[in-house]
């Protein structure tokens, strides 16, 4: 367990971020050759550690792609790609693209949180008004911007289902065709209750950030992408963080395939035909704000510095008000969800991080309280072994933990070179 989350936290997490996915076994196509292990990138020999972390959670799961980066004080001291497969698994590269589903909430966090700085949205403001919804609930007259953010605003997908992965039903109620489109999310969505008071009560769900992605872009007159891109990555150098697509014929020139033992019927028509879990069984173009990026890991780090002291992207006003505790208070296990960050007190300074799941995703982005930072991602979140996917973050926390002598170093230059000469 490692110093910022629990294990049980963790597996909340991830089992909100992607709920109601499981669908008929689908193994992996089966292959006569062994897996290899193949590392790609640059790793000092003093961080070696982490190489062995990745290799031994890799292979007990039989996880293809995997990468990790690691940054400290800012600079970029560790960027590899990993693979334990065959031939017919292209090798993974540093800077391989993987879908990170919920790791896209710090994103529009800092995407609204902007928005505010510039004096162009208040985290007070309703978003009835903001989006012109004619609720069945009054009590959606009360939740606002910040409640959003902090996953207050009144929807609890233990209680009803999270709309993102309710296609069948919304198509059915709404009298519409699958796909169904966000606006069927939020038409849907609108015509039902509460299950809290907003304000009142934590529940982690996907809904509210569907719908800060909507206010981004009746507020800033962009299509979300756009000022995404503008205003919070390319002020980074971040340039190939991108909104994914479903099909895997439609993936990025670069984007990891995806694996997971299971299927389901499809949700981007009405056929009923049977699909691999990451390639239909939910519609990735609907999440955008909440899950949708496919970003590489070296780019996570350097979108998480953002949120350090001296960032040009956000004020120091706007990243204290990123991390303050909800007005609910604490969570047992004395952490909070502030805009966009799980986060937690502890001595010497504070943890920040998010995790991500999705069938064929597993994603986790860690902004450590003595300044160091990394992303791990992998290609899929479950396998025939069982075997927790969540570990991996007590597991890298201890292999910082270990490092006697870090590099002084910074790979960013080098690696935003490299992208200008592909680009």
């Amino acid at each position: 367990m490692s110093a910022h989350l629990s294990r049980r936290d963790l597996g909340r997490a991830a089992a909100v971020a992607g709920l109601g996915l499981a669908g008929a076994l689908s193994a992996r196509p089966a292959s006569a050759a062994a897996p290899t292990w193949r590392a790609t990138g640059t790793a000092p020999t003093s961080l070696a550690g982490f190489d062995a972390t990745m290799k031994s959670f890799m292979q007990a799961r039989s996880i293809t792609c995997g990468s990790l980066a690691v940054a400290r004080h800012g600079k970029l001291v560790l960027a590899r790609g990993y693979s334990w497969s065959t031939g017919a698994t292209p090798v993974t590269q540093p800077n391989s693209l993987f879908r990170i589903a919920s790791l896209s909430k710090p994103i529009t966090a800092a995407a609204v949180l902007r928005l505010v700085q510039d004096g162009k949205l208040s985290l007070s403001a309703k978003v009835v008004d903001l989006l012109g919804l004619t609720p069945a609930d009054p009590r959606m007259a009360e939740v606002t911007v910040l409640r959003l953010l902090q996953h207050l605003g009144g929807w609890d997908s233990k209680i009803s289902n999270d709309p993102m992965f309710n296609n069948y039903a919304i198509s059915k109620a709404l009298g519409v065709p699958l796909p169904i489109k966000q606006a069927d999310v939020i038409k849907y969505t609108t015509g039902l209750m509460l299950d809290h008071d907003p304000g009142s009560t934590y529940a982690y769900g996907n809904y509210d950030y569907l719908l800060l992605g909507r206010i981004i872009e009746k507020v800033s007159g962009q299509p979300y992408q756009s000022y995404v891109q503008q205003a919070i990555l390319g002020p980074r150098g971040i340039r190939r963080t991108k909104l994914g697509r479903t099909l895997k014929a439609e993936a990025l020139t670069g984007e990891v395939p995806y694996f997971s033992q299971y299927s389901g019927k499809t949700v981007l028509d009405g056929s009923g035909a049977t699909v691999p879990g990451p390639y239909g069984v939910y519609n990735l173009e609907n999440m955008d704000s909440h899950g949708g990026w496919v970003s590489n890991a070296v780019d996570l780090v350097r979108f998480a510095g953002i949120f350090d002291t001296g960032s040009t992207v956000l004020s120091p006003a706007s990243i204290t008000r990123a991390f303050a505790q909800p007005e609910t208070g604490l969570n047992p296990g004395d952490w909070w969800y502030g805009c966009g960050w799980q986060v937690r007190n502890v001595t010497g300074g504070r943890n920040t991080w998010h995790t991500g799941s999705l069938q064929g995703t597993s994603t986790l982005l860690v902004r450590r309280y003595d300044g160091i930072t990394y992303a791990a991602l992998f290609n899929q979140r479950d396998d025939a072994s069982g075997l927790s996917y969540n570990d991996i973050d007590g597991l890298l926390y201890r292999a910082a933990n270990s490092v006697t002598s870090w590099p002084t170093g910074d790979l960013f230059p080098l690696y935003l070179r490299w992208v200008s000469a592909v680009r």
